[in-house]
């Protein structure tokens, strides 16, 4: 017997989306955003698109829920980001302490690049359902955090949707070749966590590639004084 993630997710959304139909499409949305548990939009979505080809879901209701539901999400991380701020600074385990110059440099990068930034994470696998938390974090104006939002995540919507028009029923056939990727995600969270463990304990420094931690040298002792004679 084995177990199969993306199989899992399959099924999850076939369920909801079976008993509930349309609101299931924006609370998965709202949760695929807002980051936790992870739910990817590329199972969410093309499923939708099928229901879209069979007559099952609207066009038009279905692009609304979906587009709707990822807003919604997004805000919801941005505002536990600005929220937690004040009690981010300290937080944390040896190397992985978060500083207040980590935040200053956070807000520098937002205050230039932070439309830029939100709009292209919208389109990044796994990225695009946690940028909205250092945005929040570094306290990025609501209203463009909206706007930029909107920006990536309704082509990155439209287009999964179309592939799950196109596919039609083959969406249950190709589904299934998502399962080695069961494997390179066991990989991904395996590395991740050893990765994290081994800063927190000092062995290696943060940045990429890892490296290792440099120990400081011993200083040798001085040598004691000469002996005073008689």
């Amino acid at each position: 017997m084995t177990f199969s993630l993306i199989g899992t997710l399959v099924n999850v959304v076939t369920l909801i989306y079976s008993t509930i139909g349309l609101p299931g499409l924006f609370a998965l949305m709202v949760v695929e955003s807002f980051g936790v548990p992870p739910l990817p939009s590329e199972v969410i979505l093309p499923f939708a698109g099928f229901l879209v080809a069979d007559g099952t879901f609207p066009l038009d209701g279905t692009i609304v829920a979906a587009v709707a539901g990822g807003l919604l999400g997004s805000y919801i991380a941005y505002a536990v980001g600005r929220w937690w701020r004040a009690r981010l600074a300290g937080l944390g385990v040896g190397h992985l302490r978060i500083r207040t110059t980590h935040l200053e440099r956070m807000d520098a990068w937002f205050a230039h690049r932070g439309e830029v930034t939100v709009a292209l994470a919208r389109v990044v696998p796994v990225v695009r359902s946690y940028i909205s938390y250092p945005a929040g974090t570094a306290r990025m104006a609501p209203a463009r955090f909206g706007v930029y939002t909107l920006i990536g995540s309704i082509p990155w919507t439209l287009g999964l949707l179309y592939a799950g028009i196109v596919l039609g029923s083959s969406w249950l056939v190709v589904s299934r070749y998502f399962e080695p990727l069961d494997i390179a995600f066991a990989v991904i969270l395996v590395l991740a966590v050893a990765y994290v463990v081994l800063l927190a304990i000092g062995y290696l420094t943060p940045g990429w590639p890892p490296r290792r931690a440099l120990r400081p040298v011993p200083q040798a002792s001085p040598p004691p004084p000469p002996a005073r004679k008689p």
